[in-house]
Order: C-alpha cells, then sequence, then structure tokens
C-alpha cells in the first residue's frame, strides 16, 4: 500500500498524533510519501527520511499513492483538490484544525482509522465538484471546487447584480452582495453560514444562495445537478470577485460565466461507524441541553 501524507501548519501539539500514525503504517510496510513543503513541519517525527517518497505536485502521485491523509482542517482538505485533480485518490481527513465536516476524523479516533484502512475497512464516498467554463485559464487548469463558486461584489459599497439562468431560463436577477453556488459538500460551509440549507453529500444537487440579497423574499434554491448555470453580472463596477472554493480572483463583469457539473468526483475515506447525520449532530451541537 502506497499512502501521501499531506498538510500545511502543523503545531507540535500534535506530534504524538504524527508519529502514532507513523509507526502504525511503518509496521505495515506502507509506502509513505510526504508532501515536501509539509516535511519542515514534521520531520522531527520520523527516525529516519531516507526511505520516504517526496511529491509536490499532482503528476509526482497520480500513478504513486493509493490514498491521501490531509493532516489539518476543512480548508487543508479543499487544498489539496488541485493536487489530486480527477485522479480519483481517495482522501482520509484527520482533523488538528476546527470545525471538521470534512475532515472528520478526530485525533483520538486516528488510530483505529488507520487500522481500519490498513485492513481495508471503510468505504468511499464520491462527492460532486462543481467547475466553471474557463477558456482564458485564468484559474490555471483548476477551474473546479469542492465547496463552492461564489460571485461577490468587489472592494466597494454598491449591491451588484446578478442574472442567473438555469438551462437558459431565467431564474432571478439578484440585488445583493453576491451569489454562492454550492455543491451538497459545500451545504455546510459558506452557504449554510448565509442561511443556506443542509443537503447530504449524495443528493444530486446543487444550490443556489444568495449572500445578503436586498429583496427579502429571495430564498434559497436546490436545482439539479445534471443542470448548466449561466451568470451575468451587472451594477456599478467592473470588477467582482470570483471565487472557486479559497481560490479568488478579480474578475471583469464582460466576462462569460457558465457552471456545471465535473464528470469526475473527489473521493472522501469514510470510516464504517461514521456516518453524515452523526457529524452534523456533533459539529452543530444539535440536541445539546441547553439548559446545562
Amino acid at each position: 500500500m502506497k499512502i501521501a501524507l499531506y498538510g500545511k501548519t502543523f503545531g507540535t501539539d500534535y506530534d504524538g498524533l504524527m508519529r502514532e500514525v507513523l509507526c502504525l503504517l511503518k509496521e505495515a510496510d506502507v509506502d509513505i510519501w510526504v508532501y515536501e513543503p509539509f516535511l519542515r513541519d514534521i520531520q522531527h517525527c520520523f527516525d529516519d527520511i531516507d526511505d520516504l517518497h517526496f511529491f509536490n505536485d499532482s503528476e509526482e502521485i497520480r500513478n504513486n499513492v493509493d490514498m491521501l491523509f490531509s493532516f489539518g482542517g476543512d480548508g487543508t482538505i479543499l487544498d489539496s483538490v488541485p493536487l489530486i485533480r480527477d485522479s480519483g485518490i481517495p482522501v482520509l481527513g484527520i482533523n488538528t484544525g476546527t470545525l471538521g465536516f470534512l475532515a472528520s476524523v478526530s485525533p483520538l479516533e486516528s488510530e483505529m482509522a488507520v487500522k481500519n484502512i490498513l485492513s481495508k475497512n471503510y468505504e468511499i464516498e464520491q462527492r460532486s465538484l462543481i467547475q466553471i467554463k474557463d477558456p482564458d485559464n485564468i484559474f490555471n487548469g483548476i477551474n473546479y471546487a469542492l465547496n463552492e463558486i461564489s460571485i461577490c461584489r468587489k472592494d466597494n459599497g454598491s449591491l451588484i447584480v446578478v442574472e442567473v439562468y438555469i438551462d437558459d431560463m431565467l431564474l432571478n436577477t439578484y440585488w445583493a452582495d453576491g451569489i454562492i453556488l454550492a455543491t451538497p459538500t459545500g451545504s455546510t460551509a459558506y452557504s449554510m453560514s448565509v442561511g443556506g440549507p443542509i443537503m447530504t453529500p449524495n443528493a444530486d444537487s446543487f444550490l443556489i444562495t444568495p449572500i445578503a440579497a436586498h429583496n427579502l423574499s429571495v430564498r434559497p434554491v436546490v436545482i439539479p445537478d445534471k443542470s448548466v448555470v449561466k451568470v451575468k453580472v451587472r451594477g456599478r463596477s467592473d470588477k467582482f470577485a470570483l471565487g472557486l472554493d479559497s481560490r479568488i480572483i478579480t474578475a471583469d463583469k464582460s466576462m462569460e460565466i457558465e457552471i456545471r457539473k465535473t464528470d469526475f468526483t473527489f473521493n472522501m475515506l469514510r470510516m464504517p461507524d461514521k456516518n453524515f447525520f452523526e457529524t452534523i449532530r456533533k459539529k452543530l451541537m444539535w440536541g445539546n441541553d441547553l439548559r446545562n
């Protein structure tokens, strides 16, 4: 088995976690690949790095690893999307961040999770991605997102006007700070924070959520994920912010925006004792006795 280790900033508080994971992998004779920028944070956890493999980009792991362990929060998993691309390499999220909807394995659960992986006792969840048509390559070939595509006003106090068409039929003209087009995975992210509903990861739908709409009767809308969405931006400003997850550029309002589902998925490793409803109950503290 070949497993890649990926992460960003990694505090010494989690040295014990990393050593535990490494010990289990080495005992199982796993070929370990380490994201090279991550090595400086975890190098002291290795007894010997001579037998490790290193990678910096997608091509180096595409045909060389079976799965990837992401150490961090949900943002770290989102940052792994440009590495995974369309390779189908499944990802296990070990949460050393904060909320952790995607990185749902806690440090205390990591030992059992790794043992489940090594014994092939896991499931793979296929998560939909959403993409933008990008003929000018403004996103450098990574024109898709796991959570959402956001279209927002840029550096001024004026609303933007966003016309949204679903399969060439006008849905609405939004006067707002912007709109979010979210996947089911992204329904627990930015969209949820501005009042959008939560969707289960296997829902065949996308979600359009306005951000601070001027018309209070405007509500989020769920659409089939086979739809083609076209967006036109108007308003006083010539520029707006266009975001794919955490990657944001400044775009001109003359830009034609066409959005659809990708023909590949992002695969998440799920432990047999985990399910989506349990995760949102715990993370959102549903059912807690507020009298305590």
